[in-house]
């Protein structure tokens, strides 16, 4: 209960602080007073503009945390994460088809829609790869992952020069290759958080069957667990995951990678106590670097992906290092 405590508390100091934080500071008693209702044109911007961005950071990090630790239990693989198994490339492609591309559907539905459907996609070529190549260790995963991912990025770069001209900027595009949290309306907040919960709700059906995978095909089949039907349905949530993820914050890395294992830290490796915790964690985690991405360096903003990835970078390299000493 501590620790569930602690992580809430946690979570709720660091949207304080990202409330505050920002090109031109807000004092703890600004943002209470916004709260209170003071009609102030500074106090409609923190309520209308500042606030929900940092809601919006909270639940993107949220489903990454998620959506990493779905990835590192249906591939036993400590190292999972859906920046280097391809699929948030795979749903950056989607979203770049769906910016450039123009289709007679309106931008707000293809986004999502051909974010998961590039996710997807991607996660189950890096599952065929290594299956054909009797490669699915956790090595040969995060090699073909690797290579799909690259794969995937030489795609969106062409992608990119090839359907851009004078009417389409590339502005939009590369704020998704580089992550940087939408502001979204209130409306937008209602409906990533009932997708969150639903997501949430959806990946505590697995995880029974992930705990079960976790001690090998043969145990989890000895078990009555379907392996195929489970890590492709597992597969298909975390797919839909990301493409959320992604939809709303681009391309965020690391952060599937390490709330995980912060979270395994805290409550363990079973997985009902882990994915909610995961969650958690990832809201802290990208919160507080879309703080540091808003006032670091101001008036300027510095993109989410790239204080992810200076400070998820060697994290990676801590744990790739330690499980090859293993």
């Amino acid at each position: 209960m501590r620790v569930w405590l602690g992580l809430v508390f946690c979570l709720l100091v660091a949207i304080a602080i990202a409330a505050c934080a920002g090109a031109s500071w807000a004092s703890p008693g600004d943002l209470w007073h916004a709260l209170l209702g003071d009609p102030s044109m500074a106090s409609r911007l923190l309520i209308e503009w500042r606030l929900p961005r940092v809601v919006a950071a909270a639940l993107v990090g949220a489903l990454l945390g998620l959506g990493g630790a779905i990835y590192q239990g249906v591939f036993r693989n400590p190292l999972a994460e859906p920046y280097l198994l391809g699929s948030a490339g795979g749903a950056a492609v989607g979203a770049t088809i769906a910016l450039l591309v123009p289709l007679a559907l309106p931008q707000t539905l293809l986004l999502p829609v051909l974010a998961f459907v590039g996710a997807w996609g991607a996660t189950m070529l890096v599952l065929g790869i290594a299956r054909v190549a009797g490669a699915v260790d956790a090595a040969g995963l995060l090699l073909a992952g690797v290579a799909v991912a690259a794969i995937l990025g030489a795609l969106r770069s062409f992608l990119m020069l090839a359907l851009s001209d004078e009417t389409v900027s590339l502005q939009v595009v590369m704020s998704w290759v580089l992550g940087g949290i939408q502001t979204p309306t209130w409306h937008g907040i209602v409906l990533l958080l009932a997708t969150a919960l639903a997501c949430l709700g959806l990946s505590l059906l697995f995880a029974r069957q992930l705990d079960l995978l976790g001690l090998g095909e043969t145990m989890a089949t000895a078990f009555g667990v379907d392996t195929r039907r489970v890590v492709a349905r597992a597969v298909l949530a975390g797919s839909a995951i990301v493409a959320a993820a992604v939809a709303f914050g681009g391309l965020v890395a690391f952060v599937g990678l390490a709330a995980p294992h912060i979270a395994r830290w805290l409550v363990g490796p079973l997985h009902r106590p882990l994915l909610p915790a995961s969650a958690l964690v990832g809201a802290i985690v990208v919160t507080l670097a879309d703080a540091i991405a808003r006032a670091a360096l101001p008036p300027a903003e510095i993109p989410l992906g790239l204080v992810t990835a200076v400070a998820g970078g060697p994290f990676f390299i801590l744990l790739l290092a330690r499980r090859l000493r293993t």
